[in-house]
């Protein structure tokens, strides 16, 4: 192999550079195979596989095939990868031994040596298989004795490092076969070499990153080495990973600068602590800057030239990866984060090991940063437009207009440091300054140097004159303002707008500057900003006091005086132009100017005396407001007043001042929300915050790579806020001028809380609502429109009232009980001898007693006298004489009344518990049972102020409820009185008596209470018994007075006595007819009962007295010596203990003769063992169909009509047809008596039939064989 001499050419670093692949042996074979060979190689994608976890990635490989050279082969030390040969082949397509014995093998010997003294491994032989030179020679040996021999002399222990290619020239079969495995193995050891080398590179770089902190590092080498790293992923079209390299480069040299600024520096920033000489911002149309990158090479570029270096590498490989609005991004950060670092690098100081503290600032001339950062903009725009169309570019406005936003801002700034704003023009020194600045700016480069609209040309231009500055800055700002507005950022175009507004005030054009400024100050009032809010109406009010605006300009005035945001001496600077301005109307009066309250005052309260804001016609009301003043300093307003709004409603006769008070707070105080910010729209009042997590996993292996937070309501925080009129325009609020004015004049109001009372006398009843607050200071009126919440005072004229109530819950009849009077004078004066006329009621009685007195109050509940009250009393009337009192006055005072006890007369027997109902003149007060009986007792009261009578009603509540009931014991008779205390009092019961109304001499009443007296609790019952005794047959009824004394067992001793407590009530058919005995006997040979075994039942009915009246009725027959009557008897047991079998009920027919008695069998069986009571046995009047009914039954004392048959021959005994078993029900007829009309059943009173059997139990005992034994306990 001849290796040239020839000198190696320098890298050229361009996006053409390719991976080298070194070519030795045959250079004729190689050209032949090259054009096949490069066209193949990037045709099909290898999967790569890095280390340290990376994904795996498909990548085209492509190669700079190159002839072997020893100089291409990398020395030690040297990091470029550029010129790295990643793969060294052997071409050969030798076919005869003894050339291969003559030069291949020699030349392959010293080919390997060479590499082997590189430490290079990574190589292949190729031999070509040509059949046309086979044919040509007969004593060549076979392909394979060639390749074998390659394989063992030089591949031993690497055989798949030679590779056979057959006929790379010819289209067949075996041929592409061939090409693909070369390929293949071409790929293969490419992407090897390239994760070994690149693997190691890496490492080194690592190990030279983390040398950091050594003294001796730089930052420029170690940013060559990484570089170069990103060289070699972006010639592998890995433009990603590039990117990532220069990422990471611009996040390390961000970190150290913050640092830096932190006190904490290193020594090769000094390098980038250079003046500043040159701002000719980004070049980005070339791929890479050699002259930048030459300049870090060397240590010797500044921070801008690092940044702009920086940059352009990462818009290129942005450009690469169609990314070009992430340029637009990355380039507003760059530029403001290269103007924070140096001011960093240009105030702090840097810590150096060999000098103590070492002071290094960055020099930067007046303007420079504002013309790179001017001419960056322009050029990353111009880049990005350049790759995009123009609807992409409009429809992506949102990421490029930051870039044309501070490009503007930097002209303006760049207009103001070179005179070009000022009125008077630019001036020698901002002449000489705008040369220095143009002269920074350099040549233009050869890139733009024929580009009309370079950014170069654009700036030079704009400096050049006061009218070309004006044309770009007005340009770029309404360009700016209109993207701003069409994304809907009007914020940001407000703000751009205040800055063109300034423009125009510093060109003398306030007219201009208004429309702006109004329009900034609307959207930061809508949004609530306070610092912008302030700002804004200071240029505003220069701008309305250029323009003549004297209103507006006042109301801005005003504004701005009551501002806590402004200093002290600003704020009385804009207040002594509103004085000024009232003093100098002040002679010549015009017009008024009516400003809105809130920028001068705010009203923080309203105070009534009286409290209650109601007062009658002729009284006095104060109105104490409390105004805090906003102004600085003290302010002599010439009037203060309130203007009323006077309304009479139809009834308004009818309220009274109670009624009025109601409807008012309780202390008279009026207090009003503070205006905490003169916005419209609160923050406050948007809604709160509705923020969830989101979390991005990764779709591979689902691990988290990406986690947040988001708000689900932002349209609603930064909606769009509604467009209307101007929210500092005049406030248009009319003046109300009216009747009804509460005024004060001359009051000085001092800055804060500021107290002023109103005073008015009352004229007309109605209501008077507060409308408006006004101040004059001359013919300046603050107003404010409306005083909301709504505050009114009432103003009425009264009609005398007098009012009874109980001063208890509710009275009480029998005792003592207070009831208070109350008269409300109104516009009435009583005078002496003036009385109420009460007339009496027979059943209530009004106490008379020397120590009444009657308290007079005022209208305010102050007490104002009192006096004895004169009570006189006759049959029919009582007078009650009323101390002298004025109009719109109270009299009160107490009265003792007692309505006399009386319970409510019964009609008839008591029910089968004993319980009766009142009736009458009583009432109850509720549906249930134990509520108190209530009576009404109305009285008519003959007031001196009217020619009517004005009737009340009290109501009292009967303390107790009575009931009565009949108890029997054979033939003998008691009377049993239940006396229940349903109030809330005790009472001491005494001397209670029981009397025959109907003053029977053979009846005898004996009681049995053999106390004189007893107490009887709340909610709880005393019972009274008496036995009745008779010589002769008693009368059918009896009619019974009972009658107890009582009185409060808990107060002391009353002073009037009391009347005893009566009631009245009517027993009827009290006398014992029928004795019924009931027996149950065992089975015979059996001496007890067993369970589930048939018992003999025995009922016997005797009759125990002869005929009477109460036995004439419909069942009454008469047979030929005697009378009978048809009775029904009932076998039924309730708590299911026996099982009646047979026959359960009947009808019979028995004598009306004392003595007969009438005897039924039947049979039952007990359920349970133990001591079981007896059925019970119930007996019934059987009356004919055609009989009228006596007296309304209670339903428990009937069966069913439809449950009983009738049979034209009636028996004695009528079966029910059916076995009852625990507790059922008789069946029903049969169908054939369907229609006929069926007799009745009428119960017979509790006190004619008397069970003998009741109380008495049988022993059962449980069958032998029953495995489940149950005892019924009873």
């Amino acid at each position: 192999m001849d290796a040239s001499e020839e000198p190696v050419p320098p890298v050229i670093y361009t996006m053409e550079n390719k991976p080298i692949v070194t070519c030795a042996g045959d250079q004729n074979l190689f050209t032949s195979i090259y054009p096949t060979l490069s066209q193949q190689l990037p045709r099909e994608p290898m999967e790569w596989r890095r280390s340290y976890g990376r994904a795996p990635k498909m990548i085209h490989l492509e190669s700079n095939f190159v002839q072997f050279k020893e100089e291409l082969l990398p020395k030690e030390g040297n990091k470029a990868l550029l010129t790295f040969p990643f793969l060294h082949i052997y071409w050969t397509e030798c076919c005869d031994t003894e050339v291969y014995k003559a030069t291949v093998k020699d030349d392959l010997t010293k080919w390997q040596n060479v590499l082997k003294a590189h430490s290079s491994v990574d190589w292949l032989i190729v031999v070509v298989e040509n059949d046309a030179k086979k044919k040509n020679k007969t004593n060549i040996l076979p392909r394979t004795s060639i390749v074998d021999k390659i394989r063992n002399d030089f591949c031993n222990k690497q055989s798949d490092r030679c590779v056979v290619l057959s006929d790379p020239l010819k289209d067949s079969s075996r041929t592409q076969e061939s090409w693909n495995a070369f390929l293949t193995k071409l790929r293969t050891l490419l992407l090897m070499s390239f994760t070994k080398n690149l693997g190691k590179f890496e490492d080194d770089m690592r190990t030279l990153r983390e040398r950091r902190t050594e003294p001796g590092w730089s930052f420029c080498d170690y940013f060559m080495v990484q570089e170069e790293l990103a060289f070699v992923f972006e010639m592998l079209q890995q433009f990603e990973d590039a990117l990532v390299q220069y990422d990471e480069l611009d996040a390390l040299f961000s970190q150290y600068v913050v640092n830096f600024g932190a006190g904490d520096g290193a020594n090769w920033l000094t390098f980038f602590c250079q003046p500043v000489k040159s701002w000719n911002g980004l070049i980005l149309r070339k791929p890479i800057d050699m002259e930048k990158r030459g300049l870090i090479q060397r240590q010797e570029a500044t921070l801008l030239d690092l940044r702009s270096y920086l940059f352009s590498r990462q818009c290129t490989l942005l450009l690469f990866l169609q990314r070009p609005w992430e340029v637009a991004q990355r380039a507003l950060e760059l530029l403001h984060s290269c103007v924070q670092e140096l001011k960093l690098l240009e105030v702090s100081g840097l810590f150096s090991p060999f000098t103590r503290f070492l002071t290094v600032g960055v020099s930067v001339p007046p303007g420079a940063l504002d013309c790179w950062v001017f001419l960056s903009c322009l050029e990353v725009l111009q880049r990005i437009e350049g790759c995009c169309d123009r609807a992409q570019i409009d429809s992506n406005i949102a990421h490029t207009v930051g870039l044309w936003s501070y490009a503007t801002e930097k002209l303006k700034s760049l207009g103001y440091l070179c005179g070009l704003v000022s009125e008077q023009g630019p001036n020698s020194e901002d002449l000489n300054r705008t040369v220095d600045l143009l002269a920074g700016l350099g040549a233009e480069r050869p890139e733009t140097a024929n580009t009309a609209q370079s950014p170069y040309k654009k700036l030079k231009e704009a400096l050049s004159s006061v009218e070309a500055f004006e044309k770009h800055y007005l340009d770029l700002s309404h360009a700016t303002i209109e993207m701003y507005t069409s994304i809907g950022r009007i914020r940001s175009a407000k703000f751009v707008g205040k800055d063109l507004a300034e423009f125009y005030m510093r060109k003398k054009s306030p007219q201009k500057a208004e429309i702006y400024l109004q329009g900034a100050l609307k959207n930061y009032l809508a949004e609530g900003w306070a610092l912008p809010i302030t700002h804004t109406r200071k240029q505003l009010a220069e701008c309305q006091k250029h323009l003549g605006q004297i209103e507006n300009y006042l109301q801005t005035s005003s504004l701005l005086a009551s501002d806590q945001h402004l200093t002290e001496n600003e704020r009385e600077y804009f207040c002594r132009e509103i004085l000024s301005f009232a003093n100098r109307q002040a002679d010549s009066p015009g017009h008024k100017i009516v400003l809105p309250m809130h920028s001068f005052a705010q009203l923080r309260d309203l105070r009534f005396t009286p409290p209650n804001a109601v007062v009658h016609v002729g009284g006095v009301l104060s109105v104490e407001v409390t105004v805090c003043s906003q102004m600085p300093v003290p302010v002599l307003a010439e009037q203060i007043a309130v203007s009323v709004h006077f309304s009479v409603e139809k009834d308004s006769y009818r309220k009274t001042a109670e009624w009025l008070t109601k409807h008012k707070t309780a202390n008279g105080v009026v207090s009003f929300p503070a205006e905490t910010s003169p916005f419209p729209t609160s923050q406050n009042s948007l809604p709160a915050l509705e923020l969830c997590e989101v979390f991005e996993r990764s779709p591979s292996d689902s691990s988290l790579h990406t986690t947040g937070i988001i708000c689900k309501n932002v349209h609603m925080l930064l909606r769009k806020q509604e467009s209307g009129a101007s929210l500092e325009a005049p406030s248009g609020a009319a003046l109300e001028a009216g009747a009804h004015m509460l005024k004060r004049t001359a009051v000085t109001l001092e800055p804060g809380p500021n107290a002023i009372t109103f005073r008015t006398q009352a004229k007309e009843p109605g209501t008077y609502t507060l409308r408006q607050l006004c101040a004059s200071v001359g013919p300046v009126w603050f107003v404010l429109p409306h005083i909301y919440p709504l505050v009114q005072y009432d103003v009425y004229s009264q009609e005398p009232q007098l009012h009874v109530e109980p001063l208890a819950d509710s009275l009480l009849a029998g005792i003592p009980q207070k009831v208070k009077f109350t008269v409300t004078t109104g516009h009435y004066t009583v005078k002496n001898g003036d009385s109420l006329q009460l007339s009496n009621v027979e059943a209530m009685l009004i106490l008379c007693h020397e120590e009444n007195r009657a308290v007079i109050y005022s209208n305010m509940r102050e007490k104002a006298s009192d006096a004895a009250l004169r009570v006189q009393s006759s049959d029919k009337v009582t007078s009650i004489g009323l101390p002298a009192a004025p109009a719109y006055h109270m009299i009160e005072f107490e009265l003792e009344v007692l309505s006399l006890p009386s319970a409510p007369a019964t009609g008839g027997e008591s029910t089968m518990l004993g319980m009766t109902e009142p009736h009458g003149k009583h009432k109850d007060t509720q549906k249930a049972g134990h509520c108190m009986a209530t009576m009404d007792h109305k009285v008519s009261i003959d007031c001196p102020w009217s020619i009517y009578s004005t009737v009340i009603s009290l109501t009292f509540s009967m303390p107790f409820r009575t009931t009565h009931s009949l108890l029997s014991s054979g033939t003998r008779k008691y009377v049993q009185v239940c006396v229940q205390n349903l109030s809330e009092l005790d009472f001491q019961l005494s001397d209670s008596h029981l009397v025959d109304t109907g003053d029977s001499t053979d009846l005898r009443l004996i009681p049995l209470n053999m106390e004189s007296e007893q107490r009887i609790h709340s909610k709880q019952a005393v019972f009274f018994v008496w036995e009745l005794k008779w010589t002769r047959e008693p009368p059918p009824s009896l009619h019974c007075r009972f009658s107890v004394g009582f009185s409060p067992a808990s107060e002391e001793r009353l002073s009037v006595s009391l009347k005893p407590y009566t009631y009245e009530f009517q027993v009827d058919n009290f006398l014992t007819l029928y004795n019924v005995r009931a027996e149950i006997s065992p089975p015979p040979g059996t001496e007890l009962c067993k369970t589930g075994s048939l018992c003999s039942l025995e009922v016997s009915i005797t009759r125990l007295s002869d005929l009477s009246e109460v036995d004439k009725d419909e069942a009454l027959t008469e047979c030929d010596d005697y009378f009978s009557t048809k009775l029904m008897y009932e076998v039924v047991d309730n708590s299911s203990n026996w099982a009646v079998c047979g026959k359960s009920s009947g009808v019979i027919s028995m004598p009306v003769a004392a003595r007969a008695t009438h005897r039924v069998h039947m049979e039952v069986m007990p359920l349970f063992a133990g001591y079981l009571p007896l059925p019970d046995v119930r007996l019934f009047k059987y009356l004919p169909h055609h009989s009228a009914h006596s007296s309304q039954l209670d339903a428990d004392s009937w069966i069913e009509n439809d449950s009983l048959s009738v049979d034209k021959h009636v028996d004695d005994q009528l079966d029910s047809g059916s076995v009852q078993s625990r507790g059922s029900t008789r069946s029903v007829a049969s169908s054939e008596h369907k229609g006929l009309p069926m007799p009745r059943l009428r119960a017979l009173p509790p006190g004619q039939a008397f069970n003998a059997s009741a109380g008495t139990q049988v022993l059962v005992i449980p069958s032998q064989d029953d495995h489940v034994l149950e005892v019924s306990v009873t």
